[in-house]
């Protein structure tokens, strides 16, 4: 074995253990020689001035060698704040997890990592983020062709392109009547493609280009086609940085390039699939993930 004893467990938070991530991860760390097990939020006990301070499926999470975190799902914000904290709880009781709730926390918010972007220098689309619908309506001078998008969500669900102001006014008074914050994107023309480049441990290890000849939509859920690609230069420094930045030792960067040849990060995933990328690509993907976090316990 890799490692002995207790310090040979993997520990895989999911909400779905029969998904392709999940199973992917399960099975290439018993292939090196790991003992991987599954469990959920449900499965954690947190005691403050009591032993063990966190449980895992009876399990003092203190032998708990790494965990690997898996798309936490959707949850109320008492869950969410929970669920960050306890894996807060974990790091400071020296497990690795990955990737760290900090990198969840940023990478989960749209506006904050963004921001955090653009505060790097990394190229992002043009956004605006508020919650009064009459301004966003005055914003649609400046932008008249905007992508509506949740501050929370992946795979282009909830995402709506709109350039009809009067379309805008009525979606716009409806999000806020529901309490939603505008977030609101200059559409970038894009020849409907994109690429994700896919990070672990500060290398890029594989990139796709995702196309879809029927929608500005590039999500590989959403009907898009991958195709297998190198990744160099500008491109890949692009998701170095963008990783790097919001503290990902795992992510999914989204890249587009616009009909004019100019590079924009649009989004970093920390709990990323590859199903889609892995079809079109030789490398094992889950493969090299467990290793990241085999070997960085040897560093």
């Amino acid at each position: 074995m890799d490692w002995e004893g207790a310090e040979s467990l993997l520990g895989i938070l999911t909400r779905n253990p029969n998904g392709f991530g999940s199973r992917s991860i399960f099975e290439a760390a018993r292939r090196r020689g790991l003992d991987p097990f599954y469990f959920g939020f449900r499965d954690i006990v947190a005691r403050i001035g009591g032993e063990p301070p966190i449980q895992i499926r009876g399990l003092d999470a203190r032998d708990v060698r790494s965990i690997i975190v898996r798309p936490i799902g959707r949850s109320s914000l008492e869950q969410a704040i929970f669920r960050l904290d306890v894996l807060y709880a974990m790091e400071d009781l020296g497990v690795h997890v990955v990737n760290g709730p900090s990198a969840i926390e940023k990478s989960l918010d749209k506006y904050r990592s963004l921001y955090l972007l653009a505060r790097r220098g990394i190229p992002v689309p043009e956004t605006v983020v508020l919650e009064d619908p009459a301004t966003a309506y005055e914003m649609m001078r400046i932008m008249p062709e905007v992508v509506l998008k949740p501050v929370f969500g992946s795979r282009g669900h909830g995402s709506t392109r709109i350039s009809d102001r009067d379309v805008a006014w009525n979606i716009f008074r409806e999000q806020a009547f529901f309490r939603h914050v505008l977030y609101l994107q200059r559409f970038i023309p894009h020849g409907k493609k994109d690429i994700r480049a896919f990070v672990v441990g500060g290398e890029v290890i594989a990139a796709m280009i995702r196309e879809n000849p029927f929608s500005w939509k590039t999500n590989v859920a959403m009907g898009a086609k991958p195709k297998s690609i190198r990744l160099r230069g500008e491109l890949e420094e692009l998701a170095l940085k963008a990783s790097e930045t919001l503290g990902c030792e795992v992510a999914g960067v989204d890249l587009l390039i616009s009909e004019k040849g100019e590079p924009y990060v649009l989004e970093v995933n920390s709990q990323p699939g590859w199903r889609g990328i892995q079809s079109v690509t030789r490398v094992d993907i889950a493969g090299r993930i467990v290793e990241y976090v085999r070997d960085y316990r040897r560093r």
